[in-house]
């Protein structure tokens, strides 16, 4: 089975920068997608950042310019820096890493745990 474990997360003022780290227990090149999630009290969770095994990159709109997903292939990590953080950016992150079938209904998605990041104004 996939274990990730993520890392980083933690209590910072508005505008500051925190970076997340996923570690996975596989070379990170067998999944598909890495992305990272967050989940806000009371919403539903949303993706924040996504990486493809080929390197392109995604961005959900309101983190796109102040955060970076990026990855160490020889350390099976998967980092987000996020910069100029906001109040509303304040949730428990989650990595995620998706191996794609032909049909999404039957892709194999694995979660790990998640980091707390608070964000105060």
């Amino acid at each position: 089975q996939v274990q990730l474990v993520e890392s980083g997360g933690g209590l910072v003022q508005a505008g500051g920068s925190l970076r997340l780290s996923c570690v996975a227990s596989r070379s990170i090149l067998n999944f598909n997608t890495v992305s990272w999630y967050r989940q806000d009290p009371g919403k539903e969770r949303a993706m924040v950042a996504t990486i493809s095994y080929g390197g392109s990159t995604n961005y959900a709109d309101n983190v796109r310019g102040r955060f970076a997903i990026s990855r160490d292939n020889s350390k099976n990590t998967v980092y987000l820096q996020m910069d100029n953080l906001r109040p509303e950016d304040t949730a428990v992150y989650v990595c995620n890493a998706k191996m794609a079938a032909l049909s999404p209904k039957y892709d194999r998605n694995y979660w790990g745990l998640g980091t707390p990041v608070t964000v105060s104004s």
